[in-house]
């Protein structure tokens, strides 16, 4: 494979980041950067096989992890921060080549790990049960959480390393090895955090077993061995609803953990209070970041008819003139699509919008680079009626547009799609935002008020519900999806009395 610049840079940043892995292995997978379109490394594949040894390991790093304090645990995940500090523009700088975020958007990912590992340091002095109340003289009733098991986790493309992350500091903390396969599209970033984590493991000395992180990279066969294990006590899975119907049903047949974190079609309401230069701001970020390829995207806007000529204006002017470029020459806001599969997509999309009466601005394709990379200037789709492509998610920068008059009829709308994930209403009117955020109002796991449907911060849970999967994430109390709990009575009188008034005397 001929060395290009960008091939370089890929090579140096991995050096840099003490991941010196074999790039160039003919045979192997190709990992493929969106930015150009170009192959930058092909990497030998793990086999079944592989992944059944790996679990192995870490079910015998198990063994010995579960007995380490917690905050012992703790400090192995302290030094891995402070390895990721050390290493953020170059991890950064990895994950903008193969996902194609702009630098600011790349670094920030990896700031998500950093944030993240600085909650599960405190988090291993927390990991509390409960005292419990109980009927029964001279007993206690309590409630204690252990280390769970070996933790797979499954990686989507397009945030390559923060949700590992999000489940490996708090897993490692609650005293479980994890293991990593990551998306085929961006497996570097995988071997060079785990490079970076292996860094603080010579730090942390002996306590920490062989097989406490590892990486697998491969396809769907690595996945199918992680998700049928009966070794792999819990499968956290990034990706597709698509996906996630296949992994839940699955685990659930071998009675495994899961945390699946699937797709979503978000949406913004615009009231008429709304402050529109702040609605403006958020609503851009929040559909146009990452190329509307975040899971957070909001992809549905219902605007209140007395503002409908105030803002979609506002918003078609920055769609015609946000910046599109290479991540990696530029200060572009827009990178590229992940590849012409999800162009492909979006283009369809736009057709069946524009067939059911949608008048469509922008959304066509910019000539930037080689033709094997796909950048595309963000779409506003006005459309008549919640219909078609609307209803369900695209992964591209597309913003359907419709006209409400009745916030409950706009309600009924956005939660009338099988995505359950984020949620965002632009107002002043105290009334509207409490309806929004109550029993009546989104029915999504994330649910904002007069900010966008992106950019969640780690100290909360991450997750929806619906086609979303319903699994929580990162922050607030996550971390008992990765223990086991057990309630415990324990008896210091002197007589056996039974609950609920039993009696059972023998002679």
């Amino acid at each position: 494979m001929p060395t290009t610049p960008l091939k370089t840079m890929v090579s140096e940043t991995m050096k840099n980041c003490g991941a010196a892995a074999k790039l160039d292995d003919e045979g192997g997978l190709a990992v493929i950067s969106p930015v150009t379109g170009e192959t930058v490394a092909q990497l030998p594949e793990h086999s079944v096989a592989e992944t059944h040894a790996a679990i192995a390991r870490a079910n015998e790093a198990f063994r010995k992890w579960r007995l380490i304090p917690a905050p012992r645990r703790g400090e192995l995940v302290r030094l891995f921060a402070e390895e990721l500090r050390k290493s953020k523009e170059n991890l950064g700088r990895i994950v903008s080549i193969e996902a194609g975020k702009s630098p600011s958007e790349g670094q920030g990912e990896v700031q998500e790990m950093i944030d993240i590992c600085d909650f599960a340091v405190g988090l291993s002095r927390q990991l509390y049960g409960l005292t419990i109340a109980t009927e029964r003289p001279g007993h206690r009733m309590m409630e204690t959480w252990h280390p769970l098991g070996v933790v797979g986790i499954i990686t989507a493309f397009n945030f390559p390393c923060a949700p590992w992350c999000w489940n490996a500091a708090l897993a490692l903390v609650c005293g479980d090895p994890v293991i990593w396969k990551p998306s085929e599209k961006t497996p570097l970033t995988a071997l060079a955090c785990q490079a970076v984590f292996e860094r603080a493991l010579a730090r942390f000395g002996d306590d920490a077993p062989d097989g406490l992180s590892q990486v697998l990279v491969g396809g769907p066969s690595v996945g199918e061995a992680l998700v049928e294990s009966e070794k792999v006590a819990l499968i956290s899975a990034t990706g597709s609803t698509r996906m996630g119907r296949i992994v839940g049903p699955k685990v659930a047949a071998r009675f495994g953990k899961c945390i699946l974190e699937l797709g979503g079609n978000n949406a913004g309401i615009v009231c008429p209070s709304a402050d529109m230069d702040m609605a403006l701001r958020a609503i851009a970020f929040g559909a146009m970041g990452t190329a509307g390829q975040r899971c957070t995207t909001m992809r549905r806007l219902f605007v209140h008819e007395s503002v409908y000529d105030q803002i979609v204006p506002a918003l078609k002017k920055a769609y015609a003139s946000v910046s599109v470029g290479n991540p990696l020459e530029t200060q572009a806001l827009v990178g590229p699509l992940i590849d012409k599969t999800a162009y492909d997509s979006m283009v369809t999309a736009l057709a069946e919008a524009a067939d059911l009466g949608g008048v469509v601005h922008g959304g066509e394709r910019e000539q930037i680079g080689p033709d094997s990379a796909y950048y595309v200037r963000p779409a506003i789709v006005e459309m008549p009626a919640q219909t078609g492509p609307v209803t369900r998610e695209t992964f591209a920068p597309i913003l359907y547009v419709m006209k409400y008059s009745d916030l409950d009829d706009a309600l009924e709308q956005h939660n009338d799609v099988g995505g359950g994930l984020s949620s965002a209403i632009f107002t002043t009117d105290l009334r509207e935002m409490e309806i929004f955020l109550s029993a009546k109002g989104s029915d999504c796991g994330i649910t904002n008020v007069n900010i966008g449907t992106s950019g969640a911060e780690i100290g909360g849970a991450f997750g929806g519900e619906k086609e979303t999967g319903g699994g929580r994430e990162s922050g607030s109390d996550a971390w008992r999806a990765y223990m086991r709990r057990a309630t415990n009575t324990i008896n210091y009188s002197t007589e056996l009395p039974l609950a609920q008034g039993v009696t059972f005397d023998i002679d």
